[in-house]
């Protein structure tokens, strides 16, 4: 679990996993202007992959007093149950679904409905795939990324995505991203929340949890020129 922490105008986090020192990252002045200077605390959990204990980690989440839990998906291979624990927490939160999300679902079922189609349920507005979910009193808005993505060039299930959002390829998807964010307010920090970014899995040394957009995402790089991602 990480906790990050949000400070206009400055920016930095705390990783309390490792055993080891990490260096730590220059402050960076804030990217968006906030009405409040007050502390913004914010959780960032992600990876499950089955290891949750429903009383153990929420009370470590009461611990940290968040305003704010990010979930990146992975939960587990289409692991409902647990996804359902998680949208139960009482805490302001936004999640996006991973690859291991949509495991063994290619498509969705015609005649029932799929554990992908219920875990999108339980988590409601709480999942933010290709949409915008706004924190008025934190001056924030999450910013959805492709859902059950893998990473890479190319498109992670993609007749999921175009049944339920119409995506056929790339440019489709970092177009809705974009377009996603459009009316964000204009004093909001925007944060951009996804399950990997476009190298894929294994590709960085080590994890930037928090890493300016312009930077390094290709796929939609050409959108987004000041925006916190979170992966």
């Amino acid at each position: 679990m990480l906790s990050a922490f949000l400070h206009a105008p400055t920016l930095s986090f705390l990783c309390s996993s490792s055993s080891s020192p990490q260096p730590q990252p220059k402050p960076r002045p804030c990217l968006s202007s906030m009405a409040s200077s007050s502390l913004v605390r914010i959780a960032v959990v992600g990876d499950v992959h089955d290891d949750w204990d429903l009383e153990e980690d929420a009370n470590a989440l009461q611990f940290l007093k968040p305003d704010l839990v990010l979930f990146t998906g992975d939960f587990g291979n289409e692991n409902l149950e647990l996804v359902q624990d998680v949208a139960a927490l009482n805490f302001p939160k936004a999640v996006i679904l991973g690859n291991h999300d949509s495991w063994s679902t290619q498509q969705f079922s015609s005649k029932k409905k799929d554990r992908v189609q219920l875990q999108l349920e339980c988590l409601g507005q709480e999942h933010v795939g290709y949409k915008r979910l706004d924190f008025p009193l934190l001056k924030l808005s999450i910013v959805g990324g492709r859902p059950f993505s893998c990473g890479g060039q190319q498109i992670f299930r993609k007749r999921l995505l175009s049944a339920r959002y119409g995506i056929q390829d790339m440019e489709g998807s970092a177009k809705r991203i974009y377009e996603a964010a459009l009316g964000t307010p204009e004093d909001h920090l925007v944060i951009l929340l996804a399950h990997n970014g476009p190298t894929g899995v294994w590709t960085c040394q080590f994890n930037h949890y928090l890493r300016p957009i312009g930077f390094s995402y290709k796929s939609i790089r050409r959108y987004f020129l000041q925006v916190l991602a979170v992966n």
